[in-house]
């Protein structure tokens, strides 16, 4: 079975600039292969503030939002979050879509691009990584960083020299945990089953 990946565009903002260098990651993950990639753009799920009544834990979800984004979720191996840095943190978007729902996070593989000014984001990966650490999300080390000074003067995200490159190594990382995690899962049911 081909590993499926979603590439998440972790902020909503209108004007955001991460809709640009997500397209260019999607294109820059299909070019590299090994997987099946498509785009999650957090704007397009609708979810509003975490409006679950029951812990995400039991999965008893009471709105049709949550449902969606169950499914969405569940339907992966792995995950790229592209991820501004705002506050020295992440989007709280972001917090509030992984925090709807827990299981269907859970053993798997996620790789983080950030995007930001001067620090490129790298303040609002660390912030992320803890996070998906307690939705039972394993990290790669590969960390491609982004500096929003530079790439976005167009309407397409244009790719310094050297982030390609790094975008690969992210990527076998991935690729290589993702492999690796689906066994544990498939192992889960079995024995659940």
């Amino acid at each position: 079975m081909t590993l499926r990946i979603g590439i998440i565009l972790g902020s909503t903002r209108p004007g955001r600039r991460g809709a640009r260098l997500a397209s260019w990651v999607l294109d820059a993950a299909r070019r590299h292969g090994g997987a099946e990639f498509e785009l999650v753009d957090l704007a397009d799920h609708a979810l509003g503030n975490l409006d679950e009544p029951g812990n995400p834990t039991l999965a008893q979800y009471t709105h049709d939002h949550t449902r969606d984004w169950s499914a969405v979720v569940a339907s992966f191996d792995g995950f790229v979050f592209v991820v501004p840095e705002y506050n020295h943190s992440f989007p709280g978007a972001l917090k509030n879509a992984i925090d709807y729902i827990y299981r269907e996070w859970n053993d798997k593989v996620a790789g983080i691009i950030s995007y930001g000014g001067w620090a490129a984001g790298v303040r609002a990966a660390e912030a992320l990584r803890l996070v998906l650490a307690e939705v039972q999300i394993a990290t790669v080390r590969a960390q491609p960083a982004v500096n929003t000074h530079e790439g976005f003067e167009t309407d397409e995200y244009i790719p310094s020299v050297g982030i390609e490159p790094l975008v690969g190594a992210m990527l076998d990382q991935l690729l290589s945990w993702a492999g690796a995690l689906r066994t544990i899962r498939v192992t889960e049911v079995t024995l659940a089953g």
